[in-house]
């Protein structure tokens, strides 16, 4: 697959890893329509890349249905959805401590918003034979993320979505990737800054992230691991379960030990 002519609508896109991957794309020749809550950040990117921009709660099917609309009449139907948009909250105690809206944002997030933009799009891809669903998912969807239970389940359940996707619908032209990175350089982890990180082994510039990632979407994989080395740990996991449970145990009892709770934006420069 290459990005020249691609019309791609990007959820998410207006920090982050979302506005890196905009910028990759449009530097790779795609027609961009980008997508978020943070109207004068996504205006200025829009304005950057020559892009089409839209306010959008991925959270609300109807708001989905309107972007594709407005892509459709003014671009032509679309080659790729990327659904990026996520956030972490934390917890503040036990693994199941977190209030229901805060489950039931992560589950409308992390999973439905996938199952909305599919049914946008997916019904035109099936029909022409041909179309691209990219899913933000993460690491944390393959192992787990230490302090937010909300956060790991949602994603876990997005990384089957995509999978049911492909297993369906590969055969009838669909590709489908899903994004699993592990630690980025974001405001999620507390970098307003993404150069203040640089030296902070493991952890990855939102700039790298997006090239890795489009560079993996032109090869088509199913499966895009920002981090190689996450390919190792869900070796681990898979071939010793008990093994990776006790090691994960010990990492949070350091962890807590070290920060005295389980602050997402303090845990990555321990792991």
């Amino acid at each position: 697959m290459q990005f020249q002519g691609k019309i791609i609508i990007l959820t998410g896109a207006a920090g982050g890893i979302g506005a890196a991957l905009a910028r990759e794309f449009a530097a790779r020749g795609a027609r961009l329509m980008l997508c978020d809550l943070n109207e004068p950040a996504l205006s200025d990117l829009a304005g950057e890349l020559g892009a089409l921009h839209m306010v959008c709660d991925v959270t609300a099917q109807s708001d989905i249905h309107a972007v594709v609309a407005k892509v459709e009449a003014t671009l032509g139907p679309v080659d790729i959805f990327f659904s990026n948009a996520g956030f972490s909250a934390g917890e503040p105690d036990h693994a199941a401590s977190a209030p229901d809206s805060v489950w039931q944002a992560a589950w409308e997030v992390h999973v439905m918003a996938h199952v909305y933009a599919c049914r946008a799009v997916l019904p035109a891809m099936l029909a022409r034979g041909e179309g691209y669903l990219v899913q933000m998912a993460s690491a944390a969807g393959l192992l787990n993320q230490i302090g937010d239970a909300a956060y790991s389940t949602s994603k876990h359940a997005a990384v089957g979505f995509a999978e049911a996707l492909a297993i369906s619908h590969a055969d009838e032209g669909l590709k489908v990737s899903v994004v699993c990175p592990q630690y980025v350089a974001t405001p999620m982890l507390g970098y307003e800054d993404p150069a203040s990180a640089a030296q902070m082994p493991g952890l990855l510039s939102p700039e790298v992230t997006a090239q890795r990632v489009a560079d993996a979407m032109e090869v088509e994989r199913f499966l895009i691991l920002p981090h190689p080395q996450v390919a190792d740990y869900m070796a681990f996991k898979a071939t010793e379960p008990d093994k990776w449970l006790s090691a994960m145990r010990k990492l949070r009892a350091r962890l807590i030990a070290k920060l005295g709770r389980l602050d997402l934006a303090q845990m990555h420069k321990w792991m």
